[in-house]
């Protein structure tokens, strides 16, 4: 368990590591090129659209791709009470 939490903290470091040096690499860019960037409508489109739709295409793969095996943690979906529990 102690793994598992060292592993979560790391992880969310690094994440937070990651955002806070892209907020200081944009902070510093706005200051090196103040001029506004040009807004080209395709560009656009991709950049707010694109991500969610990368993310429904993966989801959908995912789940339609399901072979009815057991998933890594081995449980297949089944439910967490033994026969015993569901019945008393």
């Amino acid at each position: 368990m102690h793994d598992l939490l060292s592993s979560s903290r790391t992880k969310l470091l690094t994440v937070w590591l990651a955002a806070l040096l892209l907020s200081g690499g944009l902070a510093w860019a706005g200051q090196r090129w103040p001029e506004p960037l040009s807004i080209d409508l395709g560009w656009v489109v991709v950049l707010v659209l694109g991500p969610p739709a990368l993310l429904g295409l993966w989801l959908l793969l995912g789940w339609t791709s399901g072979t009815g095996e057991p998933g890594p943690t081995g449980d297949g979906g089944e439910s967490l009470h033994s026969g015993k529990e569901q019945q008393g």
